[in-house]
């Protein structure tokens, strides 16, 4: 049993020589031959080269190389797509090493001039080894009782500032306009000023109050990103307070750190990906998207970010749509129907960037969150919770939604600019 990657190589040495390096630097080898390296070990623990296939050639290299440059290699320089399997025996169900193998030292190979890890082909029975999405689609939809259409919503606006009393006074009134979501910023966990310790109890009781007048729950991710231990007493309070859903900021708290949150609560985990671009927005340096999910994915979150169409950040169309359907697959070909995640689109969204949003995603089945899309509403938040609701009708209704629409709609359409 074996587990694929994909790769997009640059380098002025022939990309096959390379892509041989990689397998041996990842497996069993090293720069050369070493006592105890049999033919029999390397029979049961080398990675193996599946594919090169040639790409462009470019006269200046993406990254510089003080190896090239000492031994005088310059250009042209070669990218190739390779693909290389990694014996799973070598690892173990061992997330961080899983990570440490397909992508690890191969960023450093003096030979390499640029490299993207692309996406992971992960065989079910390793898959199985690891957890499941705990809430994922269906768990999120039982707890907001939401069902047949998007889950609408916000993001607590002022970003940091506000005291627990103010955000919970501000979730208040979002319970009361309907929203059926609620997250904190990712940059507002366990500040001085609203310590979660305080908050948690503050929020709880807002959202306690709104499902005892209307027996509808929101669902309100508490951001508990901190060092492990703190993360756990963080959801155990959260649980204990009678949440649904958590979120922490997967780069920074890592794969360790997530799959330690996992095993210790039942909870939704709202994962978020800030800091993503860093590894991702050059096209021939870092992580895709489709490999950097699919690590996350086995630690056990239950809704990822996408990111959003005609929104306030760089990924295109494409990009986003690409993501979104990724997280409604199962990680592997032949993998159970309930391995999904609850894609959660996010960034400048708001109900005109909800059509396009629908199409991209194929499904009703994701969240939409829009801060400033609804706080920011002239009529106020109330007024921008039902303008997404009432842009939903229409897209259903296979109208445009400056047709006839509604007055928040329409004072949307005027505020936030024509669609």
């Amino acid at each position: 049993m074996r587990v694929e990657a994909e790769y997009l190589l640059e380098t002025p040495m022939p990309p096959e020589k390379v892509a041989l390096m990689m397998a041996g630097e990842q497996s069993s080898g090293t720069f050369v031959r070493v006592a105890g390296e049999t033919d029999d070990l390397r029979a049961r623990a080398a990675a193996e080269v599946l594919e090169v296939t040639p790409l462009e050639t470019q006269d200046a290299p993406t990254l510089h190389s003080a190896y090239l440059e000492r031994k005088n290699i310059a250009g042209p320089y070669y990218r190739a797509k390779v693909r290389i399997a990694y014996p799973v025996a070598n690892i173990g169900r061992n997330l961080a090493t899983l990570a440490a193998t397909v992508s690890g030292n191969l960023y450093d190979i003096g030979e390499i001039t640029g490299l993207k890890l692309m996406s992971l082909s992960i065989p079910q029975d390793y898959r199985a080894r690891y957890k499941m999405p705990l809430q994922g689609v269906v768990g999120t939809r039982a707890a907001t009782g939401v069902q047949g259409r998007p889950i609408f919503g916000t993001i607590l606006k002022p970003n940091v500032g506000m005291r627990p009393d103010e955000i919970a006074a501000l979730v208040a009134r979002l319970c009361a306009a309907g929203v059926d979501f609620i997250k904190d910023d990712e940059v507002c966990a366990n500040p001085d000023h609203a310590p979660i310790a305080e908050r948690v109890p503050a929020v709880m009781q807002a959202i306690r109050d709104h499902a005892e007048k209307t027996g509808q729950k929101v669902m309100m991710a508490f951001n508990i990103t901190d060092e492990t231990d703190a993360m756990r007493r963080h959801a155990d309070l959260v649980a204990a307070e009678g949440g649904t859903c958590v979120m922490a900021s997967l780069n920074w708290c890592g794969l360790s750190g997530m799959e330690s949150l996992r095993s210790t609560t039942d909870l939704a985990i709202h994962g978020h990906r800030n800091g993503f671009g860093a590894m991702s927005r050059h096209p021939s340096i870092g992580m895709a998207f489709d490999a950097w999910h699919q690590l996350y994915r086995l630690a056990g979150v239950d809704h990822m970010h996408v990111h959003g169409i005609g929104g306030k950040f760089v990924d295109t169309q494409a990009e986003v749509t690409a993501a979104a359907r990724r997280c409604l697959q199962p990680l592997s070909p032949d993998g159970e129907a309930s391995d999904v995640v609850m894609p959660a689109f996010s960034s400048g969204q708001w109900a005109g960037t909800l059509p396009v949003t629908v199409k991209a995603a194929g499904s009703n089945d994701f969240m939409f969150m829009a801060g400033g899309g609804i706080l920011a509403h002239p009529d106020g938040p109330d007024a921008g919770v039902a303008s997404m609701k009432q842009a939903y009708a229409a897209v259903m209704a296979g109208q445009a939604l400056d047709v006839s629409p509604p007055p928040e709609l329409k004072s949307a359409l005027s505020f936030f600019g024509a669609v």
